[in-house]
């Protein structure tokens, strides 16, 4: 008895990861045809519309990344940091020496 249930309960498991799959492939599927009706769509007012069809590219530089990543670093180094510093009190000129003392 043992054996028949175990059978069903495998056979019940590869039923529902073969449905798992079938709905995934279909959803997929329904992604790409709708990506597909949308560019057609797109192509097809150009076309009527008698303006050129744009292809989908990505807008995107990856020198534009590293100019912002590398501009960005120069506020957090000491330097930027201590003529942001002279710059807030007015000047070279407004600073005041400080004595350094011994902490007891």
């Amino acid at each position: 008895m043992n054996e028949v249930v175990a059978g069903v309960i495998r056979w019940a498991l590869r039923l529902v990861v073969f449905a798992m799959g079938v709905v995934l492939f279909l959803s997929l599927v329904a992604a790409a045809a709708v990506l597909a009706l949308v560019w057609g769509v797109r192509a097809l007012w150009a076309r009527l519309t008698g303006k050129p069809a744009m292809p989908w590219t990505m807008r995107m530089d990856p020198r534009t990344g590293w100019s912002t990543v590398y501009r960005s670093t120069a506020r957090w180094t000491a330097q930027a940091s201590s003529e942001r510093r002279r710059s807030e009190a007015g000047g070279v000129h407004d600073i005041t020496d400080v004595v350094p003392r011994e902490i007891p």
